[in-house]
């Protein structure tokens, strides 16, 4: 039997405020997900399908009169886990959705299905159909009133959510946004010719471990103590890596990343860039981090990177170990909004057939990739440290 994995608590009130601050950012920039994740109620027609079962229902017998695919089955249990966090229908211990008096009013009389309905049609948002005019919008300029096109290149996949869920392909055969544009998010991000959404995504990152990195190194600093290497999966440009060298001299720190990226990487900093594929195999080192890596795969391409993560670490006895910075969906504070904004944004990575896990799903990916325990550092607001041990 495995060990049982400590969650380990260490936050100082200054931190905590910053990141209340960003929890705050977060979930405003989320609620776009509950108004769209409502519209998929209503087209699936999910409150007449529990309704129908005697106002209880199962997720396959949902599944079943939404005529959903079966291989969908676990995206629909996503989608409801926002609509009963947000309040729109119940669930119980035994996982039987319900009705609530505001999922009541989608039929029967009185309804107000219809203006719900009107009211989040993709007709009110402005939005170019498919990506190719996304682009030759954002080469225009904007006039006013015209919403941001790259804005929309992410927020319109969610437009053909519940269609997408009754398709028959497979998720990993294609994702929500390439349903919706014809091009995965990756290729566009990495295709900074031709579109500035590369730019914003690496923007996007950079900013992202400039903050949350510089909290992890001040609030869990005993993380990264005492390591002679690190490797930054997936690092791009070196963000984290050259906040977490600069912290800890002693530390030689390297950024694993695709050539093309690598091809970009500064000049003049201590930080040394290695072109490779996580999936193929990983370079030696003390420590292996993965911020925010695992949350984009699907479980069999984890098990792939965890498993060539411990390949390149010593053993534990030797200071080997992973160190995992992601969300473990349900763990840590009480607040009611940071569980609603942790599953806002599982529906909102689902579009790239990503998805934020909670402990026991964790769990088993580590254990599956031949790890032998564990450690939950939950201190980073809607993410946690993982500490991942051979």
């Amino acid at each position: 039997m495995a060990p049982a994995a400590k969650v380990v608590q260490c936050s100082t009130s200054s931190a905590q405020s910053l990141l209340e601050a960003e929890l705050k950012l977060w979930h405003h920039a989320m609620g776009f997900i509950k108004s769209l994740a409502l519209k998929s109620a209503l087209d699936l027609h999910i409150a007449d399908a529990i309704s129908h079962h005697g106002g209880s229902a199962t997720l396959p017998e949902i599944a079943t009169a939404a005529n959903l695919h079966p291989s969908k089955l676990s995206c629909l249990g996503r989608l409801m886990r926002v609509l009963t966090v947000t309040g729109v229908f119940t669930v119980d211990d035994g996982g039987v959705y319900g009705l609530t008096p505001a999922s009541r009013l989608f039929f029967g009389s009185p309804n107000v299905a219809p203006l719900l309905t009107m009211t989040l049609d993709s007709v009110l948002v402005s939005r170019p159909a498919n990506v190719e005019a996304l682009l030759a919008c954002e080469s225009n300029p904007q006039t006013p009133f015209q919403p941001n096109p790259l804005a929309a290149l992410l927020v319109s996949p969610f437009f053909r959510l519940g269609e997408w869920l009754q398709r028959e392909e497979l998720p990993e055969e294609q994702s929500l946004f390439e349903a919706a544009h014809g091009q995965n998010l990756w290729d566009l991000a990495a295709d900074g010719g031709s579109s500035n959404f590369g730019v914003l995504f690496n923007q996007g990152m950079i900013a992202d471990s400039n903050f949350i990195v510089d909290v992890a190194v001040k609030e869990c600093g005993d993380v990264f103590r005492g390591l002679s290497s690190l490797i930054d999966v997936g690092g791009g440009l070196g963000g984290a890596a050259q906040t977490i060298a600069k912290a800890f001299p002693q530390v030689t720190c390297s950024v694993l990343e695709l050539p093309h990226i690598v091809d970009k990487a500064p000049s003049g900093t201590s930080v040394k860039y290695i072109a490779g594929d996580m999936f193929e195999s990983i370079p030696p080192a003390n420590a292996i981090f993965l911020k925010w890596i695992m949350h984009d795969w699907g479980d069999t391409d984890c098990i792939k990177i965890l498993k060539n993560c411990k390949k390149a670490i010593p053993p534990r006895d030797a200071g080997g170990k992973v160190i995992i910075l992601d969300m473990v969906v349900g763990v840590g504070s009480a607040n009611e909004k940071l569980k609603e904004t942790q599953v806002l944004f599982d529906l909102f990575i689902m579009t790239v057939n990503g998805t934020e896990r909670d402990e026991q799903e964790w769990k088993k990916l580590i254990f599956k990739a031949g790890f032998s325990d564990y450690k939950i550092i939950p201190v980073l607001g809607i993410r946690s440290i993982i500490e991942v041990y051979p």
